[in-house]
């Protein structure tokens, strides 16, 4: 009986030995450092934007695409980060994530006008798309599916802390006359500088190199389906009407692009999704529920800022402050379900659990006017957060847990990308929806005071400069159209929660991929203890 070792297998000679908690620390350390550079980076701007976008004298179209082209880019240049990853050095490829992410930071500061702002945005959404992408990566190169959700829930409070401090930060900047909006974009620059030497001191992983084939073919076609698609949804109701010859070209464009990709992925020697790995039931699955809490996490969570300073007239500061309650429950929910997943073994049930809240949060949210009382908008921004905390991370980890080494980079950038690809739909449709409602709104409530159209609800108004009367008009638009937003993306999180529900718990394994891939683990074959999933694809022959 003759035994032929997967590709992979070959690759490391020698078995690697489990590291340490304080190696596993050590390495992490600068990742988890750039991962802070990058979340703080996007939040320190989220309560700016009105104060930028009045400043350049742009309007709602603006504010969402200066969002909208950062997840762009981040949604397209996921995928080739995480197959990048498979190819060559992990190490390399974060510190260049990191590199491209402070240029575009660098050229958001100096921006002078609405356009050049949205093409630094997207610079910095390639330079995020990587670090997405490789975080999860790098982690489950060194830690083990069960051990995981111990170390994700080090990234879980990273990602709070940061989205804690950014609109903090950015807050205190634009109060700060003689910093000004500009420097939203700045402050995170020498901590991408320190993150880029820790890295190079402390993060050291195999590199299995392989000839590397990106699939530009691909990368093409899947990017242009994706900006027809979100030009689509930023000016459906706005510049043109919804069922229109604008929408059907759009419409008809992208699907024809979306055909043509799978056409070209099935012949790819290195596809960019590889389209197999979606006859992996609990991939598939978890795509769809990625995709449905990208739509509503990020695209009604955008709105937050618009609604606590346009809505009830608070400071950027201020405005920070009142979001900590939904950060807070992402941060302890992310950490707790970590530990626990680490000491039982069991994850599903979270994912159900943080569906459910999801649901819920986003329900109870659709509640909110311009007059809520705070403290029940804090409960349910506490159970938004609770709810991402609990199915952002784990859906990640459900699919690290039943994909071959080889394929890890490439399959936890797909979940990534169509998390990302979601949100950037979400905030697109999202964002049209409320300039819509808002306009709606401001129109009755003007009509019934008897004054004028104030227009057609492009330009963001700064409340504080208005009469007390027209001051509650617009802030009871902005009220009502930002909790309709809320009510939207509740659906969304439905469909996830129901996408949630058939997905089939696998016991996670107890070795990291590196082990995995040079089959050791205690002196048991590595293959006995990955799922049947993965175990039917690994090229094992007997004879």
């Amino acid at each position: 009986m003759a035994i032929t070792a997967s590709p992979e297998a070959r690759e490391v000679p020698e078995p690697a030995a489990p590291m340490t908690h304080r190696e596993i620390m050590e390495a992490l350390s600068g990742l988890l450092l750039g991962m802070f550079v990058a979340i703080l980076s996007s939040t320190v701007v989220s309560n700016a934007l009105p104060t930028i976008i009045s400043d350049l004298h742009a309007g709602e179209t603006t504010y969402t695409w200066v969002i909208t082209a950062a997840l762009l880019a981040t949604t397209v240049s996921t995928p080739i980060w995480g197959k990048l990853a498979d190819l060559m050095s992990k190490k390399v490829l974060v510190q260049l994530g990191l590199i491209i992410f402070v240029i575009g930071s660098a050229i958001a500061g100096v921006a002078q006008n609405p356009a050049m702002l949205i093409a630094a945005r997207v610079v910095q959404g390639i330079g995020a798309g990587g670090l997405t992408a490789l975080a999860q990566v790098v982690m489950a190169v060194m830690i083990s599916p069960r051990e995981r959700g111990r170390y994700s829930g080090y990234l879980g409070a990273v990602f709070a802390l940061a989205t804690i401090g950014g609109p903090l930060i950015g807050g205190v900047i634009v109060d700060t006359s003689w910093l000004g909006w500009r420097w939203c974009f700045y402050v995170g620059v020498p901590f991408a500088v320190i993150a880029l030497i820790v890295l190079q001191k402390t993060l050291h992983l195999p590199v299995a190199k392989r000839a590397v084939r990106v699939d530009w073919a691909g990368v093409t076609l899947i990017t242009a389906a994706v900006s027809l698609i979100l030009v689509w949804v930023s000016f459906a109701g706005v510049r043109y009407e919804w069922l229109s010859w604008q929408t059907g070209a759009m419409v008809g464009g992208a699907m024809v692009l979306s055909v043509l990709f799978l056409l070209v992925e099935v012949r790819a020697k290195e596809p960019i999704i590889p389209l197999h790995l979606f006859r992996i039931r609990t991939l598939a699955l978890s795509v769809v529920a990625s995709l449905m809490v990208g739509i509503a996490m990020f695209g009604a969570t955008t709105f937050l800022s618009q609604y606590f300073q346009l809505a009830r007239g608070e400071s950027p500061t201020k405005a920070g402050v009142m979001t900590l309650p939904m950060i807070i429950g992402l941060a302890l929910s992310s950490t707790i379900v970590g530990r626990i997943i680490t000491r039982t073994g069991r994850w599903k049930v979270f994912l159900v659990l943080g569906g459910l809240l999801l649901t819920l949060g986003f329900g109870l949210m659709g509640t909110l006017r311009f007059d809520t009382d705070y403290r029940l908008a804090a409960a349910y921004m506490f159970c938004v957060g609770v709810g991402i905390g609990m199915t952002m991370q784990n859906l990640v980890l459900s699919v690290q847990n039943q994909v071959r080494p080889g394929e890890l980079g490439v399959a936890s950038s797909t979940v990534a990308f169509f998390r990302t690809l979601g949100g950037a739909v979400g905030v697109s449709a999202l964002g049209a929806v409320l300039a819509t409602d808002v306009t709606r709104y401001m129109r009755e409530n003007l009509a019934a005071l008897g004054l004028p159209s104030g227009g057609d609800g492009r330009e963001l108004p700064d409340p504080s400069t208005l009469p007390g009367p027209v001051r509650l008009a617009v802030e009871s638009a902005f009220g009502h159209a930002v909790g309709n937003v809320f009510l939207y993306a509740a659906p969304a999180a439905l469909l996830a929660l129901i996408a949630i529900l058939f997905i089939k718990e696998v016991p996670l394994r107890t070795v990291n991929a590196e082990q995995l891939r040079t089959g050791v683990d205690a002196g048991v074959p590595a293959d006995a203890l990955a799922p049947a999933a993965v175990r039917g694809r690994h090229a094992v022959r007997t004879s």
